[in-house]
């Protein structure tokens, strides 16, 4: 199984690369498979990639609802 994660994207960095935010920690993704992003958008993380761009709605009910199982883990 699989888990991809919404990321807010804090910084663009070069060649294709951008700084994420995932609940305080920073990580560096690759862009390389996603057109347009840009400061302050949300995208699905899996293994250093950014999959697609992300609604910021559907991303803050996705976090939500990761904060909720992490309560009750």
């Amino acid at each position: 199984m699989c888990l991809a994660i919404p990321a807010l994207v804090v910084e663009l960095l070069p060649n294709d690369m951008a700084r994420i935010d995932l609940d305080g920690v920073r990580k560096d993704i690759s862009l390389s498979l996603v057109e347009d992003v840009q400061v302050g958008d949300y995208v699905i993380v899996h293994v250093g990639f950014a999959l697609q761009k992300l609604d910021p709605h559907e991303a803050a009910e996705t976090l939500a609802l990761f904060a909720e199982l992490g309560k009750n883990a």
